[in-house]
């Protein structure tokens, strides 16, 4: 029985033999397994070393000096840290108002602390996204008001792959003396991530987006007076202060050897995936009313979101056992209601149902591809003739 086509790589990434290795090589009496935190002894020495060797591996991926890393326990947390720990600094400063600005097609792990922001007393503007999921400068300009402290914007949506144009947001917010922060779950390692050119103030980072293990990634905090983070976990004062907890060697080492991966791989990955990606679409785009979501042009190579007219969505993706893609973001794969993504720039429920995102990474293969184009249209001749 053949193994399903893994195209779901926007969900998460196997990890890179490489990395597995290196992290294997961190957990054990034989290898570097002690506490970073251990200064009295050699075992801790060694972690410290491995550990900062990752710091200096990751901030090279995004040209950051490694002081600027902020160790998480993954994307969800950073952003949690950046909104919250902003917003905090903010509130021991004015005590009344504060206005905060997100697109409406952010991921939950931005949406949601910003929604929770919004019983703390801060407002919220989220903004609609052009109908190919981009935030223009226009669209944010007009957002912005007096009090406005901080922006939140995605590089890379994790449904449509849409890259908005961050270095423009930024030049944006600094002449208004606003902080932009960037979920950069979707981009880093898949697309040129440069916070000295861009000008961004914060960015949030997952391992496990680019061949690294689940559970760690890490925050970029903007050495600068201006950019002030609350810590949001208390006990031992780790990270500068703005994020406590024992550091997981083994995580940090791996998300290190990934970042340096990714790196070094950066311009072959990319120009590889994104002619798999125009493949696919080729093989589809001719299926009646079908539809590519989000832009053709403005889009990072390992995601293509298509909406498949006159079919029930539910019913498509079941068919496709062959092939693991989704229907939208995985933390939202449990829900049967259309993805508030695609209603964000216009699509109807009925159509959001029915349309399904393929991601494709580092290891889908060109015979795969050609696979699933096979099999999605057996499928839909199958299920129109229903």
């Amino acid at each position: 029985m053949r193994k399903p086509v893994y195209l779901d790589y926007a969900a998460t990434t196997p990890v890179a033999p490489q990395v597995a290795a290196r992290m294997a090589e961190c957990l054990t009496l034989e290898g570097v397994f002690a506490n970073p935190a251990s200064r009295s002894h050699m075992f801790g020495w060694q972690a410290e070393e491995q550990v900062e060797e990752a710091r200096a591996q990751v901030a090279a991926l995004i040209n950051a000096d490694p002081r600027e890393i902020v160790w998480t326990s993954g994307a969800t947390e950073a952003n949690n840290l950046a909104l919250k720990g902003i917003a905090e600094s903010y509130r021991t400063q004015h005590k009344v108002g504060g206005h905060i600005v997100v697109s409406a097609i952010e991921h939950k792990a931005v949406l949601d602390p910003a929604a929770w922001l919004e019983t703390q007393g801060f407002r919220i503007t989220r903004i609609t996204p052009t109908s190919e999921g981009i935030i223009s400068t226009d669209l944010l300009s007009a957002a912005l008001e007096a009090d406005t402290f901080l922006v939140s914007i995605m590089q890379v949506n994790n449904e449509l792959g849409c890259v908005n144009d961050v270095k423009a947001l930024a030049a944006l917010c600094k002449s208004r003396n606003i902080l932009l922060h960037c979920d950069a779950a979707q981009s880093a390692g898949k697309i040129a991530v440069d916070v000295r050119d861009s000008g961004v103030d914060l960015l949030s980072l997952s391992a496990h987006k680019f061949y690294g293990p689940k559970g760690v990634g890490a925050l970029y905090v903007r050495r600068s007076g201006d950019v002030n983070v609350a810590a949001q976990i208390h006990g031992g004062g780790h990270e500068r202060g703005m994020r406590s907890g024992t550091l997981a060697t083994h995580q940090l080492v791996g998300m290190g050897e990934a970042a340096r991966l990714a790196a070094e791989q950066l311009t072959i990955d990319a120009a590889r995936i994104a002619q798999l990606r125009d493949r696919l679409w080729q093989g589809l785009a001719d299926l009646p009313a079908i539809h590519r979501n989000g832009s053709a042009l403005d889009c990072v190579g390992g995601i293509l979101n298509i909406a498949f007219g006159n079919i029930d969505g539910e019913m498509l993706l079941l068919s496709l056992r062959d092939l693991a893609v989704s229907s939208g973001s995985a933390c939202n794969s449990a829900s049967m209601s259309p993805s508030y993504v695609l209603k964000a720039i216009g699509l109807s429920d009925e159509a959001a149902q029915a349309s399904l995102r393929f991601s494709i990474g580092r290891y889908t293969t060109a015979d795969e591809i050609e696979f699933a184009i096979e099999h999605i249209r057996s499928v839909i001749a199958k299920l129109q003739k229903a």
